[in-house]
Parts: C-alpha cells; sequence; structure tokens
C-alpha cells in the first residue's frame, strides 16, 4: 500500500502547549519574547544578523575535522565544511542528547527537519549556503531519561553504575545485552538483523556514549550532508570563557531571566526557572552544581571551593569543566555555530522564549525558532480500522471514550443523542424564566436551578443510554481501544514514546527517506503518514 499524508495544525492534536500553539499563531502575547517570526522574512532578518557577528569559524571547523577524524567523510559532507569557512553560509540547528539508540522517535525527525529546512533555504535563497547541524547535548547527566527506549511498549533500561554526562561514560556489558534484546523483538523483520549488526558495531565496549551516537546519526544522515557538532570541547568551550566569567561574577543569567519569567506567567506557565549560576561543574564523571556563598565558588559534593580569582583561573585554564546548563546552553550554541535558525520540540520553544533578553545582554545574535515537524505514523491495519469506523484522520487525536461515542452514534441504529432535545429543553425554559420573571424575579433562580438538574439528570439518561448501546458493539469498540493503544502510547503521541529499531528493521532506509520527503521547511503543520 502506498504511502499518504495528511497536514493538520498542530492546535488540532490537542497534544500541545498553549505557549507552543500561541507561538505558531502569532499571539500579541509572545511577540516580546523572541526575535524573528518563522518565515522567509524573519530568515532573511537572522542572516543579516548573523552576519554582524564574527563567528570563529576557522576553530569551528578545526574541531569538526578532529572530531571526524576516524569517521569517512561524504562529499557533501567535505563540501559543507570547506563552505563554513565562508562568511555567506550559515547553520540549520537542532539539539539533543544523546540517547541510547536515539531515544524516542522525534529524535529521527528533529534532525530531518533540520537537514530539510537547509535544502528548502537553499533554493530559495541561492545566494547563501545552508548547513544542517545536530548539535549533540552530551553533558546532559539524566540517566534516567536517556538510557532507556521503547519498543512496541516494552520499555528498555540502561543499567549501569556509571555517573556524570552521559556523554562520557562508556559503552559496557549492560548496554551491550541490551542490544541482545532488541535483537529478539525486531530480527523477525526484512532488515532486523542487519539492524542488530549496525547496533553491535557502533555501540562497542568502551567506545564513550558521544562517540557512538556520532556514528550512529552519521550512518542515518550522512547522505543528506549533516554535520554533527560535539560540543563537550575544551578548545569550543575556550570561545565561552567571557561569557563563563561574566555568569559567575555577576550571576547575570538569572537576573534577566527572572523578569522575563515575570512577565511570562502573566499569560504562561513557565518551562525553566533557572538558579543563581546557571553552571555546572564537569570533572571526570561528575556533573555537579556550582553553588554562591559569601563571595565564594563550591561545589559541594565534590568538596572543592574557589575564590573569585580561583575560579577564574580554573575556567581559563580548563573551560572544558564548566557546563552551561540549559538557560545559557543556547548561548554557547549560538556563539560557536554561525546559526540563524533553531528546531526544537514544544518544550524545547517554551524555554527558548525565556533567553531572548540574555542573548541580548551578551550580544549574540538570537535565531529563529522553529516547532520541530511532528509525524504520527498509521500502519495499514490501523488505516483500515479507522476506514471501517467512519473516522476521520483529527478523530484519532480524540480520547477514547469520545471515540467510543461517536462510534456508537455513527454506527447505532438507534437516536440515542439526547443534545437536541436538551437543546428544546433549554429553549423551553428561556421562555418559562420570562414568563416568571414577570410575576417575580426573585423566582428565576430556582427556575434555573431546576433547569440546571434537569440538564444532568437528562446527561445522566444520555449515558446510560449509550453504556447499553455500547454492549452490541463490544468487539469493535475494542479494536478502536487497541488502535489507540497502537498510535498513542501510554496516552502519549506515538513520537514521544516508540524508538525507530522496529519501523527500521521493517522498512530499512526507506523509513528515513520518506520521512525526508514528508518533511517540512519552514511551513509548520503535524503531518499524519497512512
Amino acid at each position: 500500500m502506498e504511502n499518504s499524508c495528511t497536514y493538520i495544525p498542530y492546535k488540532e492534536t490537542g497534544y500541545f502547549s498553549k505557549i507552543v500553539t500561541d507561538y505558531l499563531e502569532n499571539a500579541e502575547t509572545l511577540k516580546s519574547f523572541y526575535q524573528e517570526r518563522p518565515n522567509i522574512e524573519g530568515i532573511k532578518n537572522a542572516i543579516n544578523a548573523r552576519k554582524n557577528f564574527n563567528t570563529d569559524r576557522n576553530i569551528l571547523v578545526e574541531v569538526l575535522r578532529n572530531q571526524y577524524s576516524n569517521i569517512q567523510l561524504n562529499q557533501i559532507q567535505e563540501t559543507y565544511l570547506d563552505l563554513l569557512l565562508n562568511e555567506n553560509t550559515f547553520t540549520i540547528t537542532t539539539a539533543h542528547q544523546p540517547n541510547i539508540f536515539t531515544g524516542p522517535l522525534y529524535f529521527i525527525y528533529k534532525i530531518l527537519h533540520a537537514i530539510k529546512l537547509a535544502d528548502e533555504l537553499k533554493l530559495q535563497l541561492p545566494e547563501y549556503n545552508f548547513v544542517p547541524v545536530y548539535y549533540m547535548g552530551s553533558e546532559d547527566a539524566d540517566l534516567e531519561e536517556l538510557g532507556q527506549i521503547t519498543l512496541d511498549g516494552k520499555k528498555l533500561s540502561w543499567k549501569t553504575n556509571q555517573t556524570g554526562a552521559v556523554g562520557r561514560m562508556v559503552v559496557d556489558d549492560s548496554l551491550v545485552k541490551l542490544i541482545d534484546e532488541i535483537k529478539g523483538q525486531i530480527t523477525v523483520n526484512e532488515y532486523g538483523i542487519q539492524f542488530c549488526e549496525l547496533f553491535y558495531r557502533i555501540y562497542s565496549p568502551g567506545k564513550t556514549i558521544q562517540t557512538a551516537t556520532l556514528e550512529l546519526v552519521n550512518e542515518l544522515f550522512a547522505k543528506y550532508g549533516l554535520i554533527v557538532l560535539i560540543p563537550d570541547n575544551k578548545v569550543l568551550k575556550s570561545l565561552f570563557t567571557p561569557i563563563i566569567k561574566k555568569e559567575i561574577k555577576e550571576q547575570f543569567s538569572n537576573k534577566i531571566l527572572q523578569n522575563t519569567i515575570f512577565e511570562l506567567n502573566k499569560n504562561y506557565k513557565v518551562q525553566a526557572k533557572g538558579r543563581e549560576i546557571n553552571l555546572f561543574y564537569l570533572k571526570d564523571n561528575y556533573r555537579e552544581r556550582i553553588e554562591i556563598q559569601q563571595d565564594k565558588f563550591f561545589i559541594n559534593s565534590l568538596n572543592l571551593s574557589f575564590t573569585l580569582n580561583e575560579i577564574f583561573k580554573e575556567a581559563e585554564e580548563y573551560p572544558e569543566r564548566f557546563s552551561p546548563n540549559v538557560i545559557l546552553r543556547g548561548a554557547f550554541q549560538e556563539l560557536i555555530l554561525p546559526n540563524i535558525a533553531f528546531i526544537g520540540g514544544g518544550g524545547e520553544l517554551a524555554y527558548w522564549l525565556e533567553l531572548k533578553n540574555i542573548f541580548e545582554s551578551v550580544g549574540i545574535p538570537y535565531p529563529v525558532l522553529l516547532l520541530r515537524n511532528s509525524f504520527l505514523l498509521i500502519d495499514n491495519v490501523s488505516k483500515l480500522l479507522i476506514d471501517k469506523s467512519n473516522f476521520s484522520v483529527t478523530d484519532i487525536f480524540k480520547s477514547k471514550i469520545n471515540l467510543f461515542n461517536d462510534f456508537v452514534k455513527i454506527h447505532s441504529e438507534n437516536k440515542i443523542s439526547l443534545t437536541e432535545p436538551l437543546e428544546n429543553i433549554k429553549a423551553e425554559f428561556e421562555q418559562i424564566k420570562s414568563i416568571v420573571s414577570k410575576v417575580d424575579k426573585t423566582l428565576v433562580d430556582h427556575v434555573a436551578a431546576l433547569e440546571k438538574k434537569l440538564h444532568i439528570n437528562t446527561i445522566n439518561l444520555e449515558n446510560k443510554l449509550f453504556k447499553v448501546e455500547k454492549r452490541k458493539f463490544a468487539e469493535q469498540l475494542n479494536q478502536i481501544e487497541k488502535l489507540k493503544t497502537t498510535l498513542f502510547p501510554n496516552e502519549n503521541l506515538q513520537e514521544r514514546v516508540e524508538n525507530f529499531a522496529v519501523l527500521y528493521s521493517t522498512m530499512g532506509n526507506s523509513l528515513i527517506d520518506n520521512l525526508y520527503f514528508y518533511s517540512k521547511g519552514l511551513d509548520q503543520m503535524f503531518s499524519i503518514i497512512k
């Protein structure tokens, strides 16, 4: 069966926060929290802003070439690295932590979005070059989040005693055993054995997670020219040292952030609240908070303390030991990359909308923000069931109960919805209120109470009718329940739960090719592939 794709507004899915849907709809309440709209004019303005900022392209390319020293670059990647030295070349960036085996599906989607947008912009603005970049957040220490995947609803977790930045952890026997479990689930598929061999080759014992992630991402996306950047690097961190020192001395980011949070809180729930010092101390297998107390700086868990001069010296000699948290990570990213657009998920966009004033305070251009592409992948069996149930593609985003009720309404031979009678009752009560008010206005509240009671009783009656009628469709409703579980595991979007391994082992490289084909660049819509 051939693929087809339907695009719908994100708001219609019901799975995205108000701050995200308001951003997409250009709401007035958010306009002061970002620089440019995600359209071609915004991109042009971002390019002009970036032209006025000095990015050290030589250091960037030198680091990238060192990083890829053990990997054979293809011709597109070689060309892109050369182009990065030119002032008319800009990056399109997405960022993510090095989840084992890429984590949830959206890891794949956001990278493909960066690739597609770079390709689209080259067609629209041929006088410039655009390089897609995956910026690896390898300094994240949340192993509980990064060390697990879900395959067909089964959760697999990496049990290791390693601590600190996940990117610096190494592949051990426990992680290899996870590949054995994956193999047991997918080798029946056409590309299953080939796929597991790829995992075994890349996740070899002793290799760091950030290196393995680089190699895996390169295997999947090198043909599109994707460049992976691991920013956990002394040379790159040295470029960030002035901002590290400014943060340590002034705690500037938190002061700015609190003012922004105050304004954002008037209309939205704030995503990231920051800390007094938005840096971690990163050494060996530790990533620890930097605390300030009476003009001294402490890393309590390591029993370390510094005066201001001492910690300045530490930052100058060992910049790689300082790791920006979520509040300053974006500034580091935009400092070292000639970037004009950042692609992130709903949570990422929410906290990036807190950061514009921080960028301004350190003179770094703020990029155009785009919500990453989202997909719902519907298999043939699910598609047939949706069609048979007379549901539309947007219907399936409804709750299970609402889908049950819709199915019964469509297929029942009896009229069980009492919506129309309720409307008639409401009209009748309006007449009664009019009559009563002319006699005694104090009795109108009594009439309203009677109306409310009758409305509640009628709704309860309708629910009972539905309950009786549902028994006639028990088998069909059971199929709908399975459909919802398949397409929305744990009552969440498929892309936020499932790993790509099962799909890839079934489709091979055509999975990536199809997703690239249906990916959008600047046009932000939720994609449903059947």
